[in-house]
């Protein structure tokens, strides 16, 4: 069912106040597209139909909703539903939320809350904010190592409902990590065998000070559901699941993108900005880049007789320098690209570079022979062609080696490569293009005319 159909659905039931076939048909719906449609819904349509829902459906579409849509209702409930939704949902995605409120409601949502739940919450709370720690769930699945297949199964029913997941299994001894069970070892091995017969011992583990995009992106190497957290001495604190997982490198890229496009990171999403803050974010890098241009010009001052001389000469200047960066953003990007999957490393900058220029001279030549005849025709100039050809082919090189150093060196220091893509390479290419084509002009006339 489409979105909008949804959307109407509900509302004709919510008008036709028919509360009883609105409760049934969201038992039914996927909670990502019920939270999608709600958020079409206005503040007042979307508070009335949460209440109306059973507790669970509604703290997992309470979880699914976006920021703004979240918020706005937040600001309608009362401590005691707020609370009620909280308990329901799984701890790190109550976690996440109660990061976004304001302390004085979290102060009191805690307060109403359950001890164990509190607890809980609290601990997830303190832990830093890009760490493993802080999106981990202590909602797993703990087996000793001397149960029997049966016993964990009777565990795995007993508990499964209020675990993040059930096909990964974790045995520990005084919650020390000794191994790692999956369901499908349980369901294919005899009812008598033990967990110390069936678990892998060598696990894969992470610490709870770990950067969070570390461990999303190990989750992703070794393809595992669950990532298992365990602090200083070994022991099982929690678990960081795919789908938080998923969350951190979404969240990651975005903040990545944005800062090739020489913004400032926001957390919210484009709506929720508010257009003084999306202002904000911009007007900085916008100054920095803007004054950086200022080499350029003082370098097109600099050859102004060459203007005077062969005015003709400035026509191209554009697709030179535009040409230019083009290149510089297709390396960086892929240099960006490949750091971020760990294809990468600042230790293979010679392999790269030596790659690179090889790329280079291919696509320089290319472009060269193809630009130089084209203008050869167009104005019936032998050398000025030649001039682009070779200006081109040198600012091809320059472009594509300064894109894939830059980001690799920035990264060596310890700095976001993300930070220098774009922006910083097309004016560091420009005004490199701009120096090369004039030195090549001026020598070459020079040479003509003595």
């Amino acid at each position: 069912m489409e979105i909008e159909e949804l959307v109407q659905q509900l509302q004709q039931l919510l008008e036709a106040k028919e509360y009883r076939k609105l409760r049934e048909l969201t038992e039914d719906m996927q909670p990502a597209d019920l939270a999608e449609a709600m958020e079409e819904m206005d503040v007042q349509q979307r508070l009335l139909l949460f209440r109306l829902m059973k507790k669970d459906v509604a703290a997992e579409i309470f979880a699914w909703l976006g920021q703004e849509a979240r918020g706005e209702l937040i600001e309608k409930f009362s401590d005691t539903e707020l609370t009620a939704a909280l308990e329901e949902m799984a701890l790190d995605d109550a976690a996440d939320i109660l990061e976004e409120m304001p302390a004085s409601v979290v102060k009191r949502v805690l307060a109403k809350s359950s001890k164990k739940t509190r607890d809980s919450l609290n601990r997830l709370l303190n832990y830093p904010a890009d760490s493993a720690g802080s999106i981990m769930t202590p909602e797993y699945i703990r087996l000793r190592k001397d149960m029997t297949v049966t016993q964990a199964l009777d565990v795995i029913r007993r508990e499964g409902e209020n675990s993040e997941t059930v096909y990964t299994l974790y045995v520990t001894e005084r919650n020390k990590l000794l191994g790692v069970v999956s369901a499908r070892d349980l369901l294919l091995a005899g009812p008598d065998q033990t967990m110390e017969e069936l678990m892998d011992d060598n696990v894969i583990s992470v610490q709870v000070t770990d950067d969070k995009e570390e461990v999303a992106n190990e989750l992703n190497r070794y393809g595992f559901i669950a990532m298992p957290v365990v602090d200083s001495e070994g022991m099982l604190v929690g678990i960081v699941t795919v789908d938080d997982a998923t969350d951190v490198l979404i969240e990651e890229a975005t903040e990545d993108f944005e800062r090739m496009a020489a913004m400032q990171p926001s957390e919210d999403s484009y709506f929720a900005t508010s257009v003084f803050k999306h202002a904000r974010n911009r007007i900085p890098w916008l100054l920095v880049l803007m004054l950086s241009a200022t080499f350029t010009g003082m370098i097109l001052t600099h050859y102004e007789a060459a203007f005077a001389a062969m005015p003709l000469l400035v026509s191209f200047i554009p697709m030179l320098m535009d040409t230019g960066g083009n290149c510089g953003n297709q390396s960086s990007t892929l240099m960006i690209r490949g750091m971020a999957l760990g294809e990468i490393e600042p230790k293979d900058i010679l392999r790269v570079v030596w790659k690179e220029f090889r790329v280079a001279l291919l696509v320089g030549v290319v472009l060269a022979v193809v630009n130089g005849v084209r203008i050869w025709i167009m104005y019936g100039d032998f050398m000025i062609g030649v001039l682009i050809a070779v200006t081109l082919l040198a600012a091809v090189v320059i472009a594509k080696l300064i894109g894939c150093m830059l980001p690799l060196g920035v990264q060596k220091v310890g700095l976001d490569p993300a930070l220098i893509a774009s922006p910083f390479i097309t004016t560091l290419v420009d005004a490199c293009v701009i120096t090369v084509y004039f030195t090549i002009a001026v020598q070459m006339f020079s040479a003509l005319q003595g």
